[in-house]
């Protein structure tokens, strides 16, 4: 069942596809789980040389669809150039080292974020389970003593330990998660995370996969797939009230532009691979469903499991940390790791650094955030920001080290014009001056220019 013709401009699901879309997912819950991650091969037959002309030069098998109207001209000729110069019209394109492009996914591929849409989505239907003993401390060791003793006072009466949390008719339960994930604080204003954001992880981040312990892979990506299914029917900017917090997003919706970015990188021999700070189950359910990334494409939040094939609440390892140690994840410099532990296969001990040998970095990287920064600054030819007004990502883009970087506004509901980026004061996660790809610090601010629609 496919969500949508893949060379459409319509990419809004039918309500015949979503019925199909949360019916497959039941289909695949019960055919085992898929894994996680492969090989870094090629996922199919990709080593055609591609068609060529009469003169007997290869031409790339498509260009970006220049009837979706949405990318900067300029943004889409250079990408097209990239498309030319490095895919199977290349003459020295080798088949068995495709060039690598990596996305993030959430507000890069789609309009908002479906981590977040499946948390409220759990939340709305009554599948949080209420930890062992009451004790909240086991969905994460980050937690702060006051976040647990308000987790203990709204949701101890609302379920039994391994059962799920009845949030419906407790809403104050409901209130103190979605407060201590979405703000970082309890509902009484007190700090809810110790450590909430390093370079290699953001607690609330991983709240989300750690309170998916209790179900498997396929349970999680049965809730992900309705959930999609649930935000994709409204319009842009509608939103929803979850216990009574209000004005929470409950739209999410595939860009058509990455879906033609994608499928045309695809169609010309590249590589293509999803990074995202969303658990890995939630964003595999539908990847290749809706951009035609493979499950094992997408480098997602990476949870342990038990024995019987149950997520629990802690983290696979990444370089030097361990499994279990539950301090990294798919997030800023995580993001770089698990790229080059599973892509390129890099040494662990040098896994969270980024690769001299360009043959070990993508070719072209997309993101939106400060924490897509890492992955993207290593992208080689092409490094591509959408524009969500972050510090860090846009004074990098602005700044345009070696003429690699393309700013793009939002496809949908791009924003206003954002108050000059403050490149030479702001600090990182860890406290130190942001500085560029080559590690030198910014010596002015710069001004937002690139971030509406023509």
């Amino acid at each position: 069942m496919t969500l949508f013709s893949p060379r459409s401009s319509q990419f809004r699901l039918s309500a015949l596809a979503l019925v199909g879309l949360v019916a497959s997912s039941l289909l695949l819950a019960c055919e085992g789980p898929r894994g996680p991650a492969g090989p870094a091969g090629p996922p199919g037959d990709s080593g055609d040389q591609g068609p060529a002309g009469q003169d007997g030069v290869p031409r790339p098998v498509r260009l970006l669809d220049d009837k979706i109207g949405r990318w900067l001209p300029e943004n889409r000729t250079r990408l097209n150039e990239l498309i030319q110069s490095l895919g199977i019209a290349n003459p020295t394109f080798d088949p068995k080292n495709r060039p690598v492009a990596v996305f993030d996914w959430d507000n890069t591929v789609v309009k908002n974020d479906l981590g977040d849409a499946t948390i409220f989505w759990m939340i709305q239907h009554e599948k949080i389970l209420q930890p062992p003993d009451r004790d909240w401390g086991t969905t994460s060791r980050h937690l702060t003593a006051a976040a647990k003793a308000a987790l203990n006072a709204a949701c101890d009466s609302a379920g039994n330990p391994g059962q799920p949390l009845q949030t419906l008719d407790s809403p104050a339960c409901a209130d103190e998660i979605v407060s201590i994930y979405d703000a970082g604080t309890t509902k009484a204003g007190q700090a809810a995370w110790n450590g909430r954001i390093t370079l290699t992880i953001n607690t609330s981040y991983a709240w989300v996969a750690q309170l998916q312990a209790g179900y498997t892979p396929e349970e999680i990506r049965v809730f992900a797939r309705s959930a999609y299914a649930e935000n994709a029917f409204n319009p842009p900017g509608t939103r929803q009230t979850v216990g009574t917090t209000a004005g929470l997003n409950y739209h999410v919706q595939v860009y058509e532009e990455m879906v033609d970015l994608v499928e045309t990188m695809q169609d010309n021999g590249f590589d293509v691979w999803v990074s995202t700070a969303s658990p890995q189950f939630v964003i595999d359910a539908v990847s290749e469903e809706l951009v035609g990334i493979k499950a094992n494409r997408v480098i997602g939040i990476r949870s342990m499991t038990d024995s019987q094939g149950r997520i629990t609440p802690h983290f696979q390892g990444c370089g030097t940390v361990a499994d279990n140690e539950d301090t990294l994840i798919t997030y800023d410099q995580g993001k770089r790791c698990w790229l080059n532990k599973i892509v390129f296969r890099v040494p662990a001990d040098q896994q969270l650094t980024r690769q001299a040998d360009a043959s070990k970095r993508p070719v072209f990287a997309a993101g939106d955030s400060d924490t897509d920064l890492a992955f993207v600054q290593d992208a080689t030819h092409l490094k591509l920001a959408i524009n969500r007004a972050r510090v860090q990502l846009m004074c990098n883009a602005y700044a345009n080290y070696q003429s690699k970087w393309l700013v793009q506004p939002m496809f949908v509901l791009p924003r206003a014009k954002a108050s000059n980026y403050p490149c030479t004061t702001s600090l990182d996660a860890a406290g130190q001056p942001i500085v560029d790809e080559a590690g030198n610090r910014f010596t002015q601010d710069y001004e937002d220019r690139i971030y509406a629609l023509p």
